[in-house]
């Protein structure tokens, strides 16, 4: 815990809610093993006394923030450390760590054998790419095992109370469109929260209220559009727990090619994706300030008051939160459950959001005319391994 008292950091996001009306919102990206970094994250905020009042996920963000919403706020945290305990594959007992070779193995024999827990290889996809094996089983792997693991550690009845609300990603097959499953809209089920993580061709499609889906992150890896598409907005204080890093070095190599691909691919283009939402969120503070100059006899007009239908006088500030790269990662980084990984990352999640919440970058006087105010930090970009 912080050398702050944890009810100074309590007291920063409380004002924000008080004074601005404001939502707290949580948004957790996918990336497979690299989502212990979230775990992280939430530790710092459920020790300063700060749940989300709205969770957002896709993929890994989708099941570690149904374990968030799915349980009682004194047990959320214990059910994070339940599942990723479970997660957790055995590294080489006999090569020194500093090898590397050690963390190669463990994600070898991933690929081969699975994470009990979570996924086993599917036997019947191995016969053949050409066999019709029904949409549910097409994929190399069954996810059977995680629909047993989240029935254990996620109570539903208690995410469809709504507090938090839980939005969680998910891309519809047939129409290539995004869709979210949203508590507030509808009940959500284990099976929304497995098609959100359904990743092609690793997991097979889960058929969920009437249609099949996969993982979200094949649309949209960052969810953080669900929050200024909401209707009616609010004032949001957004952390939004980034796995990857789009910005990084020209590769050397084919494994570093690949690992970069990745980077690329699932970071979502969230530093352009972010400009887009601040330029239209500008234009709905302009919209609004101008309707504001119009006699009042011409405000009452029915096309004025048309056009006053776009603006929007909420404010969102955004906190990036991204994950550091570790020392000798590659492109298996996502299926990286090793202890050693999976404790470093968590550890980087909890120092960074600690640091933020001492920082409290989104109290102060800020320009009207913003509708997202951006508070980026400089975390290390790497971090050694122990």
């Amino acid at each position: 815990m912080s050398d702050m008292p944890k009810a100074m950091l309590q007291a920063a996001v409380d004002e924000f809610r008080r004074e601005a009306n404001g939502q707290v919102v949580l948004v957790l990206q996918g990336g497979g093993a690299l989502g212990a970094y979230q775990v992280g994250v939430y530790q710092a905020l459920h020790e300063a006394g700060v749940e989300p009042d709205w969770i957002i996920g896709t993929s890994i963000g989708a099941i570690n923030s149904c374990i968030i919403a799915g349980n009682e706020p004194a047990d959320r945290l214990t059910k994070l450390d339940e599942f990723w305990n479970r997660m957790r594959a055995n590294a080489w007992p006999f090569v020194p760590a500093w090898t590397g070779f050690s963390e190669t193995w463990s994600q070898w024999s991933t690929l081969v054998g699975g994470i009990p827990a979570f996924f086993a290889p599917n036997l019947a996809a191995f016969w053949g790419a050409q066999i019709p094996l029904g949409a549910d089983r097409a994929a190399f792997y069954s996810t059977a095992a995680l629909r047993k693991t989240l029935a254990e550690l996620v109570d539903c009845s208690i995410i469809n109370k709504r507090t938090p609300r839980l939005t969680v990603g998910a891309a519809n097959v047939q129409t290539g469109m995004m869709h979210y499953f949203d508590s507030r809209q509808s009940e959500i089920t284990v099976e929304q929260i497995m098609a959100s993580g359904a990743l092609p061709p690793g997991f097979p499609a889960v058929y969920a209220d009437g249609e099949f889906y996969w993982d979200g992150g094949v649309l949209s890896n960052t969810p953080i559009e669900a929050v200024f598409d909401d209707n009616p907005r609010r004032n949001s204080l957004i952390f939004g727990v980034q796995l990857w890093n789009g910005k990084g070095p020209v590769p050397q190599s084919i494994s570093e090619v690949l690992n970069r691909q990745k980077e690329i691919q699932y970071s979502s283009r969230i530093a352009s994706h972010v400009a887009r939402l601040q330029q239209t969120h500008r234009l709905r503070h302009v919209i609004n300030q101008l309707i504001g100059l119009f006699p009042n006899d011409v405000r009452k007009s029915e096309a004025v008051r048309e056009l006053a239908g776009y603006g929007c006088v909420t404010q969102m500030h955004l906190v990036p939160l991204m994950a550091p790269r570790l020392e000798n990662e590659n492109y298996m980084k996502d299926i990286d459950f090793t202890q050693g990984g999976i404790g470093m990352r968590r550890e980087a999640g909890y120092k960074a959001t600690m640091q933020v919440l001492e920082r409290a970058p989104w109290q102060g006087e800020f320009d009207p005319i913003e509708g997202v105010i951006l508070h980026e930090s400089k975390p290390d970009l790497a971090m050694a391994a122990e």
